[in-house]
């Protein structure tokens, strides 16, 4: 098991130094001056030396880097040039939406797919089951966007039950707050419970026939049983990893929703980033939510010596 997880650890080592090399080549083959980029078209040319100075762009490229890796190795992911902050405080002050946001959607999404998913697969080719697998087509194909503009209507404006958008004024309460974001985790957990669906059903076919599963049933267990502590438990390893992988793009991709509902979250900040282009803020931001596809990878191997015992070994 030891040698199981340092080799993990070693992966997330090697993805970490890539995805750091690949930001900053990206930033450096950028067309143009990244500094002049940044300050934009009507910055003096001695603030631009500056600039330039500041971020350690007059150096060869080889100590750029060198540099580079230091400052991410320390902690440092540079200053907003916009916000004039340091860049993990920027990115600090936007997580909890996001965060919160990503907790409640992928809740959503797995209280509908799990239990949808091992009805489907227990009634195959039965009504139920062509409805869900159906149904799971209908929310893959629907824009995250158009759902959010038509929950808003019905939801928010027409019967007033949720806010509209935002997230609270500057003295909104925690519970204002989370409030705000019950329909975009509804949009979110929905059409991302489709891919769980799928996944749940197919994991769920591929055990009930086993022998371990009629040699349950003829012992006389009860259908719940079988079911849920046989089946369930050796189907759950594709299931969790698709679960944790959902988990893993709603934290990057929940850009377009939480534009429709404006929230001031990462999708957000990095949206207005480029547009300002703030590098420092979108190299920062590149960096943490590759950081947090890594750790969450890393987390679902974990789960995987839980789950079972095989594994280990």
């Amino acid at each position: 098991m030891l040698r199981y997880i340092l080799n993990r650890v070693l992966g997330m080592i090697i993805v970490l130094a890539i995805v750091v090399t690949v930001v900053f080549v990206i930033v450096r083959l950028a067309p143009g001056d990244p500094a002049a980029l940044m300050l934009g078209p009507d910055a003096m040319p001695e603030d631009v030396v500056e600039l330039r100075a500041r971020l350690g762009l007059d150096q060869p490229i080889i100590a750029q880097f060198l540099r580079f890796v230091g400052q991410i190795a320390s902690g440092d992911f540079g200053e907003s040039i916009f916000f004039d902050l340091p860049v993990l405080e920027v990115i600090g002050q936007r997580a909890e939406p996001t965060i919160f946001l990503t907790l409640f959607s992928i809740l959503i999404a797995t209280s509908i797919a799990v239990p949808i998913g091992i009805v489907s697969a227990y009634y195959r080719g039965g009504l139920f089951d062509q409805g869900s697998i159906s149904g799971a087509m209908l929310a893959a194909s629907i824009p995250s966007f158009w759902m959010g503009l038509i929950l808003q209507q019905y939801l928010a404006t027409d019967a007033g039950w949720f806010p509209v958008s935002g997230y609270g004024g500057p003295d909104a309460s925690f519970a204002d707050r989370m409030g705000h974001l019950v329909l975009p985790s509804i949009v979110l957990g929905v059409v991302n419970s489709a891919l769980i669906i799928r996944f749940t059903r197919a994991s769920m076919l591929d055990v009930l026939s086993d022998d371990y599963v009629r040699t349950a049933r003829s012992k006389g267990m009860s259908e719940r049983r079988v079911v849920l502590r046989h089946a369930f438990k050796n189907a759950l390893i594709p299931v969790v990893t698709v679960i944790g992988l959902t988990f893993a793009l709603l934290i990057s991709g929940a850009v377009v929703t939480e534009r429709v509902f404006n929230l001031p979250g990462i999708g957000s900040l990095v949206v207005g980033a480029v547009l300002r282009r703030d590098y420092p803020v979108i190299q920062g931001t590149l960096l943490v939510v590759a950081g947090l596809y890594v750790v969450i990878n890393f987390l679902i191997d974990m789960v995987y010596l839980a789950i079972d015992p095989r594994v280990r070994y």
